[in-house]
């Protein structure tokens, strides 16, 4: 039978600061309460490596702490102390939300449509990172995302074509640029996850290395989508896949271009070219890179978007 980690723990009154610390840091890992002082974890390396950080740190600051390993006394109460861990009714509760979007399709900007399911499909990541018992709800609510990102897709490029044959060709494709990667090439591939293909395999080519049969190349000279002496290559993409009306993306490009090619200031550009010089120390990889980089670029994204 599964194993539990209780952590008994009396927090020092005179720290309201230290007591909620202690408090977030325990809703973070996904604790449930079992009764006031006393919070269950399943048993697992990562959650006892948490635990007990924690509570040294409770101890330091004059409380007192205990971590527990407990065995449930019976299928009962193993049963009763898995059930404080189901999630099923905030996967419910967001399966509703994407589905109700379907009255919004052919009637609101799909750009607006796909910023709700970004941000919805944040909270199920937060959700699934907690689950430590799946139930069916989560294969729900991850059908109703994938299904939305496939119908808001299909609005928004239904016309668009490409000098490499129709949108839906682009998908399900592996897209190619060359390192090192900077501002452009970063925030191309962001715009192709994020706006034409989530699922795209990217691949970083070393210097004249070509993509394989079939890949789409982009960020170098000979690419399917490239930089010009009037655009960087983010702004073709934009052109190309007739993004050119979504403001928020506009507005990332002024800052690409201006990162690559100079030419109008922009204000925030150096507040990004901060971040993913961060981002570039801190990478081990291109993924990694890549990944990091994202982070800059769906929050410009959120914050230039406009209703």
């Amino acid at each position: 039978m599964e194993t539990w980690l209780v952590m008994v723990a009396q927090l020092p009154i005179e720290d309201p600061a230290a007591r909620m610390r202690v408090l977030r840091t325990l809703e973070s890992l996904g604790a449930a309460l079992l009764r006031e002082g006393a919070y269950v974890l399943p048993d697992s390396e990562a959650n006892r490596q948490s635990l007990d950080a924690l509570a040294d740190y409770i101890t330091k600051g004059a409380g007192s702490a205990h971590v527990l390993h407990v065995n449930a006394g019976s299928e009962a109460q193993h049963a009763a102390f898995k059930s404080l861990f189901d999630r099923s009714a905030r996967y419910d509760s967001l399966a509703k939300t994407v589905e109700s979007l379907k009255v919004s399709f052919g009637h609101s900007d799909p750009s607006a449509i796909a910023r709700v399911l970004l941000k919805q499909r944040r909270e199920f990541e937060a959700i699934a990172a907690l689950d430590f018992f799946p139930t069916p709800a989560r294969e729900r609510a991850q059908q109703a995302l994938a299904a939305a990102d496939q119908a808001v897709r299909n609005l928004m490029f239904t016309h668009a074509q490409t000098n490499i044959g129709p949108i839906e060709s682009l998908r399900g494709r592996t897209w190619a640029t060359r390192k090192p990667l900077w501002a452009d090439r970063l925030a191309s591939a962001w715009l192709v996850r994020r706006f034409v293909d989530p699922e795209a395999k990217l691949l970083w080519l070393d210097k004249a290395q070509e993509p394989s049969e079939g890949a789409i190349a982009f960020g170098y000279p000979g690419a399917h989508f490239a930089s010009s002496e009037a655009h960087v290559t983010f702004e073709d993409i934009l052109a190309q896949l007739r993004l050119g009306g979504n403001g928020a993306l506009v507005k990332i490009g002024s800052i690409v271009h201006f990162l690559e090619a100079r030419g109008t200031p922009v204000p925030e550009a150096a507040g990004v070219q901060t971040l993913l010089q961060g981002a570039q120390r801190r990478a081990r990889s291109e993924d990694e890179l890549l990944a990091e980089a994202e982070k800059t670029f769906d929050l410009l994204y959120e914050a230039y978007y406009e209703e």
